[in-house]
Order: C-alpha cells, then structure tokens, then sequence
C-alpha cells in the first residue's frame, strides 16, 4: 500500500512538469505570464480540468468549461476557429482558449488589474461601482494565487513578448 501512495504522489507531483510546455507555448503566444494563467486556473477550476460551473447558468445563461473556466457564450466564436466543447476539457486547448480571452482583455482594458477581473466578471449585467468590485475582488483572488505573492508579497508582471492586440485569431491545433 505504501508504495502505491509513493507512486501516485509522484505522478502527481510530477504533472505539473509534464504539463509546463502547455503552460509555456500558451503564455508566449497571447502574450499572458504563465504564473498568471495558472493562477487564474487555480482560481477558476482549483486546477482541474474536467471542471463545469453551472451556478450561475440561471441568471446568465451560460456556464464555465474547463481548466480556465471558458464561459459558454464563447462556443459560437470557438466553433469558427473548429473547437467544440469537448475540446475544452483539454488542458492545453483550455489553456489556450483562456489565455487567448486574456490577451484579449489586456486589449480592451489595458495590461490592469481590471482587465483580469474583467476575464471573470465581464459586467454585462453589473454597472458601475457594483462592476468595478467584482472586478476588484476577482483581481484579489487571482493575486493571492500567484506563486510569487506567497512569496514575495509583490505582483509578477505581466509579460507581453507581443502586443496582446496583434493577436486577432485563435491558433490551436485540434485532433479531429
């Protein structure tokens, strides 16, 4: 029994190895600092993949998919770049997706602390001061998983080997 506790801690120590290069490849190409998805990731689905959040599917009409929780409402877009729901129960598609939306709000909203509560709280039914904290606490959260502020206490930056505005498209190679 023992050895089987010492195999399965490290395989799970060692997936997050594994998966680096997801990590990586999807913080390069939008522009996002990797420690930023996997907080964001921490926050969203505790780092679980197969996650789905339908809490709040009532009032919005959409729910959250995945790793990074990939809100529904994006699935009509998705589906002219040919990912499908299922896809995004794929770690790296998931990583991907979300650090595209990330990019994405680093464009609209500037490389902020807004524009990361902006990934979770989009504010389409919340209006000003009421958006503004959302968006705030949100921010709060995603901060006290960087793996730095444990640390440190201070913010990573955000890297942006290119501007997250150049990225007009979605570039993801999914199986068939």
């Amino acid at each position: 029994m023992r050895q089987v506790l010492v195999f399965v801690g490290t395989i799970a120590c060692a997936m997050p190895v594994l998966a680096t290069p997801c990590w990586d490849t999807a913080a390069q190409r939008y522009g996002v600092a990797p420690e930023l998805l996997y907080a964001v990731a921490r926050t969203e689905s505790n780092l679980n993949p197969k996650a789905v959040n339908r809490g709040h599917a009532q009032r919005t009409g959409s729910y959250d998919i995945g790793l990074m929780q990939i809100n529904s409402r994006h699935l009509p877009k998705l589906a002219g770049f040919g990912i499908r729901e299922a896809d995004l129960y794929d770690p790296c598609i998931n990583l991907q997706v979300g650090a595209w939306l990330m990019a994405d709000s680093f464009a609209r909203h500037g490389v902020t602390w807004n524009a990361v509560g902006a990934y979770n709280a989009a504010c389409s039914q919340l209006k000003g001061d009421a958006c503004t904290k959302a968006r705030a606490t949100y921010a709060w959260k995603v901060y006290r998983h960087l793996p730095a502020a444990r640390q440190s206490g201070t913010p990573l930056p955000v890297r942006s080997a290119t501007a997250p505005s150049q990225h007009r498209g979605l570039h993801v190679r999914v199986a068939p």
